[in-house]
């Protein structure tokens, strides 16, 4: 994971990085998938690992840790939705097995930078000191 302090946007993860070259890798397969499954599996599978770096980029514009962890468990069941597209692709003949591997492969990596990416930001959140509202205690819904 790149620094905290020299992330000033979600390109600069590398974990935003590697999802977009997974999703390019993956649409140029799916170009190869019967026509008849444009609107079907095609596009599920598509969506779904297009929900990985797009929530990414989401809860990284989002103004609280809270938010941006939110959105990458959303990234992370986006994940889980991708593998197993990709493995019902491979069983009904549309993927060949080498290219399924390469795609676990690359989801297996991103998994693995997310997990740090999480672990990192609920580090973070649990070492915060909690802040204020900056609202007197009698107006304070928190107090």
């Amino acid at each position: 994971m790149a620094d905290a302090d020299a992330v000033r946007s979600f390109r600069d993860l590398g974990v935003w990085q590697k999802a977009m070259a997974l999703v390019v890798e993956v649409y140029r397969d799916a170009d190869g998938f019967p026509k008849s499954e444009l609107y079907g599996l095609s596009s599920q599978l598509r969506r779904a690992l297009v929900s990985i770096p797009a929530n990414i980029a989401e809860g990284r514009g989002r103004r609280s840790t809270r938010s941006f962890l939110h959105f990458l468990d959303i990234a992370y069941g986006s994940m889980a939705e991708a593998e197993t597209l990709l493995e019902l692709a491979t069983r009904l003949g549309f993927l060949p097995p080498d290219r399924l591997a390469a795609h676990v492969g690359r989801l297996a990596e991103i998994g693995r930078m997310l997990n740090s990416l999480i672990s990192a930001l609920e580090q973070r959140l649990h070492t915060q000191p909690p802040t204020g509202s900056g609202l007197p205690s009698s107006l304070n819904p928190e107090s």
